[in-house]
């Protein structure tokens, strides 16, 4: 089976055949004497039109080795302003706190960050801001999967066009492909750049078995593996030599201090990232560990995001503005996050304001934006 890499179409002498004037009444001599079939220039036939779109200017490059070694990674929260358009401010505030923090690596408009809520314009865009404004103090991966193998591979080369380090690659969701689909899809977006592969069968309705990702392992340009299937899987990779980060909050610390993972790709460092930091380079701490878990039960009441935007409005940072489908939550789970941040310490949370109830009548849901 041939794997068509390229989009460019091959313009066939056979396809280029126009009609001819009828003109024996104006120049029968001319025309009498035409025997041979015309023949389209050869500059119009074009082989393969797919070149890859990339710089070799390495100024700014990272490599694959740079991005395996990360530790701690956060999955990004994008603010809104009222009329639903990216808060940048607030944005670039909560990036500043990720790294005075210590947080390595930020995922841009992942499931946390809302790429599906994106336009790609708006996607790409604020890949490029984060990287102009922070590529130099952390690793900047951008989220520019899709289950389109075509526009995967389209806001790859953008993504790393404006100076993103990384790519996120998810398995094709939805319309679902086969084995030999998948192996296909990951082979073509590796060779965009450095990569993570982001497997969440919860979200995608698909899990990507193991033989899968070693049928890609390959690649000089595969980072390792986003793991949310558990830490018996995260243990087979790294057994195997193969980088892994869980994706699974509330399993981090074991995947790290008991499986092998190499960290977490995390969306409760959005809010404590001082002590996801101790939690994956501080060694084995159980009772840090504990102490989190009821944090990461409560983001994790309703589907993510809407935990931690919720969360982030009660603290201050963040306008409290959701872009539909994603609402607030009821009540009584906001005032049980205040007492949350109690138990746990303000100080450990971002922000300078205290923690608050808001009212429903705070929020603002948009719909068009």
């Amino acid at each position: 089976m041939t794997t068509v890499e390229g989009y460019g179409a091959c313009l066939r002498e056979q396809a280029l055949q126009f009609p001819r004037p009828n003109c024996k009444d104006r120049c029968p001599r001319q025309c009498t004497k035409r025997t041979v079939r015309w023949r389209s220039p050869r500059a119009a036939i074009l082989p393969d039109l797919h070149l890859p779109m990339r710089s070799l200017e390495v100024k700014n490059r990272t490599s694959t080795d740079d991005i395996k070694s990360l530790r701690l990674i956060t999955a990004c929260k994008t603010p809104y302003l009222p009329d639903g358009r990216f808060d940048l401010e607030a944005y670039d505030a909560l990036l500043n706190r990720q790294i005075e923090n210590g947080v390595e690596g930020v995922i841009v408009g992942g499931t946390t960050g809302e790429g599906q809520l994106m336009s790609w314009h708006e996607h790409i865009m604020l890949i490029g801001h984060t990287v102009n404004c922070f590529g130099g103090s952390i690793k900047v991966i951008g989220n520019t999967g899709s289950n389109s193998t075509r526009e995967a591979i389209h806001a790859s080369e953008q993504g790393f066009a404006v100076g993103m380090h990384a790519a996120l690659h998810i398995n094709p969701y939805y319309g679902k492909t086969s084995t030999e689909g998948m192996i296909s899809h990951f082979n073509c977006v590796l060779s965009m750049g450095p990569s993570i592969i982001y497997n969440v069968p919860s979200r995608t309705g698909q899990d990507i078995p193991p033989h899968i990702i070693q049928a890609v392992s390959q690649s000089d340009n595969l980072a390792g593996v986003k793991e949310c299937v558990g830490n018996d899987r995260v243990e087979q990779y790294t057994n195997q030599g193969i980088v892994v980060w869980s994706g699974n909050d509330d399993q981090c610390h074991d995947a790290r201090w008991n499986h092998g993972a190499t960290g977490v790709i995390s969306v409760t460092s959005n809010l404590v990232p001082g002590l996801m930091r101790e939690l994956m380079f501080g060694g084995k701490n159980p009772s840090l560990n504990a102490k989190l878990l009821s944090l990461m039960d409560w983001l994790f009441f309703e589907p993510n995001p809407i935990g931690l935007n919720t969360a982030l409005a009660q603290l201050g940072v963040v306008r409290p503005v959701f872009r539909l489908p994603y609402v607030p939550l009821p009540k009584a789970k906001r005032e049980e996050f205040v007492k949350l941040v109690k138990q746990i310490g303000r100080e450990n949370f971002i922000g300078e304001r205290d923690v608050q109830v808001l009212d429903d009548d705070d929020f603002i849901l948009v719909s068009r934006y």
